[in-house]
């Protein structure tokens, strides 16, 4: 008696440059956005472990695909993020709905990275920072982390970006 086995076709893999869960595929990342990631995981190594800043920065550099990151960025991010932390808190914190201590270390660092792009990297349209911010908060945070970095982001970019804010209002 032989038995037929049936195999079950797999419909093709669509090419949308999206993983199953909706974050973009490693391949089709920016240079700049893998350099944010790469700041982000540092920065939750300095809130939640108190490491230093160059100790942070060499076990990160050693990282899986670190070459692929604009270095440049990931610098200005990482030490400004550390130099600048009191005044990114101090930025923040009228903001937000409960104490900084109650926020989540992952989207504390991802504020951080936000407020810092907003007031040091120019060349990043504020849209494309709060797009940026929100994706690594999807990627790395709490299940509606991103919602609350969206929240707060948007508030505070009139206020750091305000003419950009008014023309793109404009439009």
């Amino acid at each position: 008696m032989a038995e037929s086995i049936i195999k079950l076709k797999r419909p093709p893999q669509t090419r949308t440059g999206l993983t199953d869960t909706g974050v973009k595929k490693a391949a089709d990342k920016s240079a700049r956005t893998r350099a944010r990631e790469f700041a982000l995981q540092a920065l939750y190594q300095h809130l939640v472990g108190r490491n230093d800043a160059e100790s942070i920065d060499t076990f990160t550099r050693d990282l899986v695909g670190f070459h692929k990151a604009d270095s440049a960025h990931y610098d200005a991010l990482l030490h400004g993020c550390i130099r600048d932390a009191k005044i990114l808190d101090e930025s923040i914190t009228p903001l937000l709905d409960r104490k900084m201590a109650e926020i989540s270390p992952v989207e504390h660092a991802v504020l951080w990275i936000g407020v810092y792009e907003f007031t040091h990297c120019l060349d990043v349209p504020y849209r494309v920072v709060i797009n940026e911010c929100i994706e690594l908060a999807k990627a790395f945070g709490g299940t509606d982390g991103h919602k609350y970095v969206n929240g707060v982001l948007h508030k505070m970019a009139p206020s750091l970006r305000g003419a950009e804010v008014a023309a793109d209002q404009s439009k």
